[in-house]
C-alpha cells in the first residue's frame, strides 16, 4: 500500500509528539554523518510565549520558564497554539480556504503524502525519505545547530486530493498532454460548413446519377421486352421443339435458331402473359428475327402434321456447302455421310477411279420438294435419279469422242460451273480447259486451288484471296503445279455446264483472265504476250477502283 493511501490510526498525534520524532530522526542522520548530536528541543505541553526559548526537557512542567532573550537577525516563529476542539465553521464561499484552527495538522512531506509512519519502524527505511542537504533547514547544515521552535504545517490547498491529479478550473486535468486536440482533429474543432455543404453537393449528385442510370435500365429492359418496334419476322426457320420443353428451353431455341432476340425475354413475355404452360412441342415454320408475342402465338397452337419445304440447291455448290443449306431446311441425318455412297448410283459406271471416296460431282443441283423433318438420303436419292436423267448417253458418246471419260467431263464441267459467270464464257472455258490438256500445258485455274484449301482448312467455302503459299499447296487439286485434271469433281455442276464440256467452243484459245470493264465476262487470249496486256489492263482498273475489283458500267 502506498504511503498516501494508508488509513489515519485511531489516536492522533499532537504537534509535539511528530516534532520529537523528527528531532529524534535528526539526531540519528547526524550520528551517521559524524556531525554532532543537535540539540533536543523540549517538549512543550502549554503554549509559548514567541519570546521565551524553549524550557529545558523536564518531567514536569514549570509554571514560570525562565526568560530568554529573541534571536536578533531571525523571524521569531509564531507560539503554537495549544490542542482545541475545533468549533463548528459555515462552509466559506467562493472556494475561499477556510481559516486554520489551533489543531494539529498532518505532517505534509514536499510530495503531498501525510507522514504518518509509525514510530516503530526501522529508522534505515527512511533515510530517502529524507530531503537532501541542500534542501534541510538552515540550522541542519553544518556547525551547531540552533534549537528551532515547533512550527504548525502550513495547510493543504483545498482543492487538493491525495493520491489524484489537480483539476484545473476547467474541469479538465491540468498537465494531460491532450495538445489541445479533440476528437476532430486540431484544435478539437470540425471544418467550416464549406466541407458539409460540398459533400451533400456530391451526395446529391451521386443520387441524381443514380436514378438516372435506373431509369434508363429501367427504359432497356421495357422496350427490349415489349419490342414496341419489332414486326413480324421474315425469311423462313424450321423450328423442332422437342416434346417436354420448358419455357426457358424453348426460348433458347429459338434465339440459337435466330426466331427471336433473346431467350430471357422469350420467357419473360411468356409468363407476362401467362402462357409459359400453353406452348406446344412439334415443328414449327417460323420466321426469323419475330416478336416474342408473334412467336408465343404461333407456339401456342398445335404444329401442323405437315411441313412442306423446298430445298433450293444452286449450281457449283459443294457437298459441304449444301450439308449447310440441310440443316437449316430441318432435314433429318448427316448429308456429309449420305454423300459417301449410295445404292442409286455407282460412280465407277461414268469411269471413275475406285479409289473414289464420295459423290461429289453427281448431287444435281435443283430444287427439291420435301417435308420437314424427312431423311436428308431421301434428297440424296433425289439428287442422284435427278443426275442419270440429265447426264444422258449422248453426253456419254460425246467424251469418249473428246478423248475422256464421262467421269473425267463430269470433272471438267465442275470446273467450268466454278468458273464461268456467264453462259457465253462456258463453251469458251471448255475450249482452254480441252487445249491445255492436249498440249500438256498446266490448267492453273484458281478455282482448283480454292477446292484444295477447303479440303485442307476442312470448311464450305474459302472467299480471300489466295496467298502465295497457297497458290503453292502441295495437292492434286493444284492445277498450278500438277498436270492434267484434279482427282474428282470440285463442285456439283448443272446442265448448262454439263453441255458446255461436252459441246466446247471451236477455237485455238488458250488463257483468260477476268475483263476489265468488270461485267463478268472473261478476256481470252491464244498468246501469252496478249495474255499479259489482258492481265495489265485488268490490274489498271482494280488500282483504279481503289484496289476493288471493277464495277461493270453496262446496263
Amino acid at each position: 500500500m502506498s504511503r498516501g493511501n494508508r488509513s489515519r490510526p485511531a489516536h492522533e498525534r499532537t504537534a509535539q509528539e511528530r516534532e520529537n520524532d523528527r528531532s529524534e530522526r535528526e539526531r540519528h542522520r547526524a550520528e551517521r554523518e559524524g556531525l554532532e548530536t543537535p540539540v533536543q528541543p523540549e517538549p512543550v505541553s502549554e503554549p509559548i510565549d514567541p519570546v521565551q526559548a524553549d524550557p529545558p526537557h523536564a518531567p514536569e512542567v514549570v509554571s514560570e520558564p525562565p526568560q530568554t532573550e529573541p534571536v536578533h537577525g531571525a523571524d521569531v516563529p509564531e507560539p503554537a497554539a495549544a490542542p482545541v476542539d475545533p468549533e463548528p465553521v459555515a462552509a466559506p464561499e467562493h472556494n475561499e480556504p477556510e481559516p486554520v484552527q489551533a489543531q494539529p495538522e498532518p505532517d505534509i512531506d514536499d510530495r503531498g503524502f501525510e507522514d504518518d509512519l509509525d514510530d516503530d519502524e526501522p529508522e534505515g527505511e527512511r533515510d530517502d525519505l529524507e530531503p537532501p542537504p541542500e534542501e534541510r533547514p538552515p540550522w541542519e547544515v553544518g556547525g551547531e545547530p540552533d534549537p528551532a521552535p515547533a512550527l504548525p504545517a502550513a495547510p493543504p490547498p483545498a482543492n487538493l486530493v491525495v493520491g489524484q491529479r489537480m483539476r484545473a478550473p476547467g474541469g479538465r486535468l491540468a498537465g494531460a498532454g491532450s495538445g489541445g486536440r479533440g476528437p476532430r482533429g486540431r484544435g478539437g474543432r470540425s471544418q467550416p460548413g464549406k466541407g458539409h455543404g460540398g459533400r451533400r453537393l456530391t451526395r446529391a449528385r451521386g443520387a441524381a446519377l443514380l436514378a438516372l442510370a435506373a431509369a434508363i435500365v429501367l427504359m432497356w429492359f421495357l422496350v427490349s421486352l415489349f419490342q414496341p418496334f419489332a414486326g413480324s419476322g421474315s425469311g423462313r426457320v424450321i423450328v423442332s421443339i422437342p416434346k417436354g420443353s420448358s419455357s426457358s428451353k424453348i426460348g433458347s431455341i429459338l434465339a440459337h435458331d435466330g426466331v427471336v432476340s433473346s431467350g430471357f425475354f422469350f420467357d419473360v413475355r411468356a409468363l407476362l402473359v401467362g402462357k409459359r404452360s400453353s406452348l406446344h412441342s412439334g415443328r414449327f415454320q417460323l420466321k426469323r428475327d419475330m416478336s416474342y408475342s408473334a412467336a408465343i402465338d404461333a407456339l401456342s397452337k398445335p404444329p401442323p402434321r405437315v411441313i412442306a419445304v423446298k430445298v433450293v440447291i444452286p449450281e457449283g455448290y459443294t457437298r459441304r456447302q449444301i450439308a449447310d443449306l440441310v440443316d437449316e431446311d430441318a432435314l433429318t441425318g448427316s448429308y456429309l455421310a449420305a454423300t459417301k455412297r449410295s445404292r442409286v448410283l455407282d460412280p465407277a459406271h461414268y469411269g471413275a477411279p475406285a479409289s473414289t471416296h464420295d459423290l461429289e460431282g453427281f448431287l444435281f443441283p435443283a430444287t427439291y420438294d420435301l417435308s420437314a423433318g424427312a431423311p436428308v438420303k431421301r434428297l440424296v436419292d433425289e439428287q442422284l435419279t435427278a443426275f442419270h436423267q440429265r447426264f444422258s448417253a449422248a453426253d456419254r458418246r460425246r467424251a469418249r469422242a473428246l478423248g475422256v471419260t464421262p467421269y473425267q467431263l463430269l470433272t471438267v464441267a465442275s470446273m467450268i460451273e466454278r468458273e464461268a459467270q456467264t453462259d457465253h464464257d462456258r463453251p469458251l472455258i471448255a475450249a482452254v480447259i480441252y487445249n491445255r490438256l492436249r498440249e500438256g500445258i498446266p490448267l492453273g485455274i484458281d478455282a482448283t486451288t480454292y477446292y484444295a484449301v477447303e479440303l485442307q482448312k476442312g470448311i464450305a467455302t474459302y472467299t480471300g484471296e489466295l496467298t502465295e503459299s497457297q497458290l503453292k499447296i502441295d495437292s492434286p487439286y493444284n492445277t498450278r503445279t500438277h498436270k492434267g485434271l484434279p482427282p474428282t469433281p470440285i463442285s456439283n455442276p448443272g446442265e448448262a455446264s454439263i453441255n458446255a464440256a461436252a459441246h466446247p467452243a471451236h477455237v485455238h484459245y488458250l488463257y483468260y483472265v477476268a475483263g476489265a470493264d468488270g461485267c463478268g465476262e472473261q478476256a481470252f487470249s491464244d498468246t501469252y504476250a496478249q495474255f499479259q496486256k489482258n492481265v495489265a489492263a485488268y490490274q489498271a482498273a482494280v488500282k483504279k477502283n481503289g484496289g476493288h475489283p471493277p464495277k461493270c458500267k453496262k446496263k
